[in-house]
């Protein structure tokens, strides 16, 4: 598409969606009325214009499909004066133009949701034009890859609307990513293309419309790549009160930020503070910290004493320290950090401030957790999430592969463990393995299909990342190249038998993969308007000649040391077909416009790794079907526990946010959260020891020992409490009425067992050291404090048989407990211990629950799925839910609703005898006897101590220093 023809693409979609707008206030827009509105607009607004039609009826039909949650914020309201009404936003122009801009590209749904949650931010910050001092800093969560850059424009659009007059952006470690972001921040906030002798090149974005003279924002940094805020600009930059907002977007370099400190202490500051330090008093700064959790957190240990003082001689790493004595250096000033990833974050020690730099970077203020759209890809829809087959739900975009080592894994293509001199050869040939052959294979049939859908012009790329050291890196780059030239001389060439092999193994890879994948992601999206129906063979052949053409020219290797960049901004017209070979540089926040296949395999830390793979979700409209994810199954499964743990965090984060808990409350039960039993072995360096509070969570035993002397005293643990619990209230058969649904459960249940006798259970049983989460000593001393304080004293344990036939052999427990049916669960994986994907069925959880209870929790769940629709997976996402969630469910419980009394010293005790049979034990060896134990939510503050074993952890895990 030329830029004319872009423009009227553009022109005629904007169109239709303004008169489409009332059409979808009754809510009848459907893809024949779209139809119809666009042949209307077109042959009347655009006669004899050579327009897409379809194109723009599918980009329209994608538009009005959306749905968008809202934002959930966590806020303290201390010395904070409420100040944003409707008067203060009238006549807000940079904002106005902003969302015109938007307008043009995205749904009215889109642009709603993101003026609502930049209000809802911006209103937590304090107005500009209050005089004084004052410091707010906050923290804003949204989904990897889920347009965290957009929000944060608009943001800054209101901010300098309202009066902000100095907005600093932190840009990521490296040019390539502080320049992506001066771009983005050109088209929509500064309406203009900078350059390097600070002159308005031309006319962009927001400014195509309304180039107002009069607002046209100062910037103190260009878009080269050596545009930071240089020497040449501190010596000559000088500004006064009068004059429109100033932007710089810097790196966060240290050698940056120290010049940006110094020309504020210089040339800005107008006052002293107490101690004599250059104050700024006459502008209010905004300062945006983008991947807050890189680089910005301070990773030293800074000693608290007991009665809550500091080291005041302490000095933090460089680049936090900086970040915050330029905060410092504001009398008004509001830090606003984005990341996708809190984790690092929460863990800040909010008592952490020094004389020099003032407080750390705890979010005091707020967090806001933005949710994500409807056509957001995020990992519970590409691996599913854990149910009691295994991982269920997700996407069939992932293709595991084991061929970059040899047999023994020490060695081969690229094993993980590896040094910059390591050269890679597959079986001794100077080759890339079959799987990455496959998965180039796999990318030249992406592009080629895309040209066909009419998507030939925009970007698409591919993402290779097996090694951290630029040395091995080139390596791999050459051996890419070699291979795709190769491609290209086939089917170029004059050899009739080549060329044919070539095609016939392409076709066979359609055929195989293309053609199920595309009509499975089809089916699993409920897509009917034919987004991904496929062209046939013979139209793909045709195009493949042109696409390794582009292709053969576009191996590139990114990273500290190469020349290469992804000038995506000068092929804007054409679309740029790009194979990125890269390591840390690609790490952080640069975007890879059009990912449509990734080839991953694990460099030496996992951390790194797993943030590298988050870039692969996102949005991906109309070839979502074409994306592809070679990995090994090692990640998948990890990133599987992240997804979880991240997911866990996020339905913490909202039970906080419904009792109006601040960011310190939440700081302090996630840092008790279970889920870092997962985490911790990953990023925590400080942290020897884990306090943990269980409040609030399921936990369930997904890996077991095999050793029968272990199983058996564990079954021997079981009937101990059994025989203490005295006789079960309900026998053989459990059955609740559930609304009209009546649900049935095989087993025996008891009520009323106290608390020690769970306890005890807890101390007999041994837990697997691969179980993440469940370890039963920490449990047993958990439910001990936890009844000291009158909570946790009364439990119902209920044992839970097989259902029917399909389910596994008899088995009598304690000589009178006999179930017909003991449950069974596949291993999910060949280890040397047993390993399943969920114990648990959903709706075992409120099994202890009556009807109201139930129906409370019930309400909750649906209102929580209409908020986050980015949460679901394809099999969560289109039906309504059967029962209550989890969460939900332990709120209830512990805290109560409208109508239910709260019982925090309720828990629930869950036993599954699991037959040997089905989980492939030899024979003889005794039932496995599983748990899962659900605490009900609670406001105690009651932790226990875990120890973390960081031996493993800094071998395996640990991010590089």
């Amino acid at each position: 598409m030329t830029e004319e023809q872009s423009k009227l693409f553009q022109g005629l979609v904007s169109i239709v969606q303004t008169t489409l707008a009332a059409d979808m206030e009754k809510g009848a827009v459907t893809p024949t009325l779209i139809m119809e509105k666009v042949d209307f607009v077109a042959d009347n607004l655009y006669p004899g214009k050579d327009i897409d039609r379809k194109a723009a009826r599918d980009e329209l039909i994608r538009r009005f499909s959306l749905w968008i949650g809202g934002a959930t914020t966590l806020s303290d309201k201390s010395g904070h004066k409420d100040w944003l009404n409707a008067s203060r936003r009238k006549d807000w122009r940079y904002w106005q133009r902003y969302r015109d801009f938007l307008e043009s590209k995205m749904s009215v749904k889109a642009v709603d949701a993101l003026d609502e949650a930049t209000n809802k931010i911006l209103e937590l910050l304090e107005d500009p034009l209050r005089e004084g001092v004052w410091d707010r800093r906050g923290l804003v969560v949204g989904h990897v890859q889920s347009g965290k850059t957009g929000n944060y424009t608009g943001l800054i659009c209101k901010a300098a609307d309202a009066g902000y007059k100095i907005i600093i952006v932190l840009a990521g470690l490296h040019n390539n990513l502080r320049s992506q972001t001066q771009i983005r921040l050109e088209e929509g906030f500064l309406g203009y293309e900078t350059s390097a002798k600070n002159d308005v090149v031309r006319y962009i974005g927001v400014g195509e419309n309304a180039r107002d003279a009069e607002i046209r924002p100062n910037c103190a940094t260009n878009r080269s790549d050596k545009g930071d805020f240089n020497t040449k600009v501190a010596k000559h930059l000088a500004i006064s009160p009068e004059q429109r907002p100033w932007l710089f977007v810097v790196k966060k370099n240290k050698t940056v930020l120290e010049r940006l400190l110094k020309w504020i202490r210089n040339h800005v500051a107008d006052a002293k503070d107490s101690d004599g330090r250059p104050l700024v008093s006459g502008f209010p700064l905004l300062l945006i910290d983008d991947e807050a959790d890189h680089a910005s957190v301070d990773t030293g240990d800074q000693i608290v004493n007991k009665d809550g003082t500091v080291d005041d001689e302490y000095q933090p790493k460089a680049i936090n320290s900086r970040i915050r004595k330029i905060l410092h250096s504001f009398a008004r000033k509001a830090y606003v950090g984005y990341t996708a990833t809190p984790f690092a974050n929460i863990f800040i020690d909010r008592r952490k401030t020094t004389k020099d730099e003032g407080p750390d970077l705890f979010p005091q203020s707020f967090i806001v957790n933005i949710s994500a759209p409807s056509n957001y890809v995020g990992p519970a829809r590409v691996f599913g999430l854990r149910s009691t087959e295994g991982r269920g739900g997700g996407l069939p975009l992932t293709r595991e592969m084991d061929d970059q080592t040899d047999s023994s894994g020490e060695d081969g293509w690229m094993p993980p463990k590896h040094d910059k001199t390591h050269v890679p050869l597959y079986q001794g040939r100077d080759e890339v393995p079959p799987s990455l052959r496959d998965a180039i294979s796999a990318f030249a049939l992406c592009c080629a299909t895309r040209v066909l859908r009419g998507q030939g012009d925009r970007h698409c790329s591919m993402l290779i990342h097996v090694t951290r050291y630029t040395a091995v890196q080139e390596e791999v780059r050459r051996q890419v190249d070699e291979l795709v030239k190769g491609f290209r001389a086939r089917l170029r060439g004059f050899g009739a038998a080549e060329k044919d092999a070539l095609l016939d193994e392409w076709r066979e890879l359609w055929e195989n993969d293309f053609v199920p994948t595309s009509a499975a992601v089809a089916t699993a999206m409920d897509e009917s308007a034919g987004e991904f129906e496929l062209p046939d063979w013979e139209d793909v052949e045709a195009v493949l000649p042109e696409v390794l053409d582009d292709l053969a020219n576009g191996v590139r290797a990114i990273n500290g040391s190469a020349g290469d960049v992804l000038d995506y901004a000068e092929r804007e017209e054409t679309g740029l077909k790009v194979i990125a070979v890269g390591g840390d540089k690609l790490a952080r926040g640069l975007t890879l416009e059009g990912l449509c296949v990734s080839y991953f395999v694990r460099s030496t830390k996992m951390y790194d790794t797993l943030m590298q793979m988050g870039r692969w979700f996102g949005y991906r409209p109309g070839y979502l079907d074409l994306c592809r994810l070679y990995t090994t199954s090692d990640l998948v499964d990890w990133f599987g526990h992240i997804a979880d743990a991240a997911e866990e965090l996020r339905q913490e984060f909202d039970t906080m946010a419904k009792i109006h808990a601040t960011p310190e409350t939440y700081g302090m039960r996630v840092q008790s959260h279970p889920v870092l039993m997962v985490t911790s072995s990953i990023k925590m360096r400080s942290a020897k020891t884990l306090q943990l509070s269980f409040s609030g969570s399921v936990l369930e035993t997904v890996a077991f020992h095999r050793d029968p002397s272990i199983l058996e005293s564990n079954l021997a643990a079981t009937e101990r409490l059994l025989n203490a619990a005295a006789a079960p209230s309900e026998n053989g058969v459990i059955i609740r009425e559930r609304g009209s649904v009546k649900q049935v459960w095989r087993g025996f249940l008891w009520k009323g067992v106290p608390a020690e006798h769970v306890a005890d259970f807890f101390s007999n049983y041994r837990t697997h050291p691969a179980a993440r989460k469940v370890n039963s000593t920490v449990l047993a001393d958990f439910v001990k404090a936890m009844s000291a304080k009158g909570e946790l004293s009364s439990w119902t344990v209920v044992v839970i048989g097989g259902n029917d036939s399909a389910d596994g052999g008899p088995f009598v427990l304690c000589g009178k407990y006999a179930l017909e049916h003991m449950i069974t669960r596949k291993p999910s994986e060949s280890t040397e211990h047993y390993s399943i994907g969920r114990l648990l069925s959903p709706r075992d959880e409120a099994i202890d629950m009556d009807e109201e209870s139930w129906s409370a929790a019930m309400r909750l769940t649906l209102e929580d799925r209409a908020r986050d629709p980015g949460r679901g997976t394809e099999e969560t996402g289109k039906e309504p839910p059967k029962y209550p969630g989890g969460v939900w469910v332990r709120q209830v419980r512990g805290l109560g609703a409208e109508g239910v009394p709260a019982h925090p010293e309720h828990g629930l005790l869950l036993l599954y005898p699991i037959d040997p049979k089905g989980a492939e034990l030899p024979e003889g060896v005794p039932p496995v006897v599983g748990f899962g134990v659900s605490f009900p939510a609670s406001r105690s503050t009651t932790t226990v101590k875990y120890e973390v074993d960081h031996l493993l952890w800094e071998t395996e895990y640990a991010p590089d220093a």
